[in-house]
């Protein structure tokens, strides 16, 4: 996913020449034939993330499409008020792209986890967040981020993930996908956990229980009428994320469900890393398994919630 992304950047960048890429720190060959080709549009700055946040916001003010990318917790955590004040306060087109969203970096522990990436940008105006599930969801997107007005944030998986998505349903920023019909559960889910609802939907549906699945690349702005839409078809909600449980996805269909006024009987779940810093090492499948984000406490909860043994 991120070589693809990565790659799409160069390619838009030969056609265009008002974009820009700052990496931090990255290895020697990333984007080497970018390097070669439009020296005068690549920079490679360094440690110093918060110093790449304020130069991206510099360029973008005299009118580039800057495209920076580090790990996701550095281009998050560590220069949020450079996200927020030189960024996301001047609604800048800047494409903070994030390697290892989630639990990619479960080897190195809980400083690298980017477990409240989503959910910190998530509070940001004008900030728009997204995830997709592949690397061939990645190739819809990038083009749509060239001309799209104001900052981007980019969380990307781990890399190789297996392709879940196809062009049948068609991608544009700040849509759901509906991935999925069913008329008992819908799961709603962002980036990788696209796979993790579709095996529990296969799962289920010999028990006689068929979900709907709701695709949510875009995680702000929220497709509100989307998700009300199908959620107001089934008996239950279950939302599944690789981010904490707070002030993410399931925050946000938790919002608009409360705030829909659905009849009491609506039952709602939220599945993703619980308020805690991890205290385990391994690799994401293992860390996503110790936490419940698999298919099988999909399966578990959506039968809770229904009343099903």
């Amino acid at each position: 996913m991120r070589e693809t992304c990565l790659d799409q950047v160069y390619e838009l960048a030969k056609a265009d020449p008002r974009i820009t890429f700052i990496g931090s720190d990255l290895g020697v060959g990333t984007l080497r034939k970018f390097k070669e080709e439009m020296p005068e549009r690549f920079y490679m700055e360094g440690i110093s993330e918060a110093h790449l946040v304020g130069m991206a916001a510099g360029l973008a003010l005299e009118g580039g499409i800057v495209y920076a990318n580090t790990i996701s917790t550095f281009i998050t955590r560590r220069c949020f008020e450079q996200v927020a004040v030189d960024v996301c306060l001047h609604n800048l087109n800047v494409r903070l792209i994030g390697n290892g969203g989630g639990l990619v970096y479960a080897p190195l522990g809980p400083t690298h986890l980017a477990i409240e990436d989503i959910s910190i940008l998530r509070a940001l105006p004008n900030m728009t967040i997204v995830a997709v599930a592949d690397a061939e969801e990645m190739k819809r997107l990038m083009p749509q981020t060239v001309d799209y007005a104001g900052p981007i944030y980019i969380r990307l998986g781990k890399g190789y993930d297996p392709i879940v998505t196809s062009d049948a349903v068609p991608f544009r920023i700040g849509k759901g996908l509906h991935m999925r019909e069913g008329g008992d559960v819908l799961l709603v889910t962002t980036g990788i956990t696209l796979k993790v609802a579709q095996e529990a939907a296969k799962a289920l549906a010999p028990g006689g229980v068929e979900c709907a699945i709701l695709h949510m690349p875009t995680i702000k702005p929220f497709d509100l009428e989307l998700l009300l839409d199908l959620a107001g078809r089934v008996r239950a909600v279950i939302a599944i994320e690789e981010n904490t449980i707070l002030g993410g996805l399931g925050s946000a269909v938790a919002e608009a469900i409360a705030e829909a006024g659905f009849s009491p009987g609506k039952k709602f779940r939220r599945i993703g890393i619980p308020d805690v810093f991890s205290d385990r090492y391994g690799s994401q499948a293992n860390l996503m398994d110790y936490h419940g984000i698999n298919a099988g406490a999909v399966v578990s909860t959506a039968r809770a919630l229904l009343g099903h043994r």
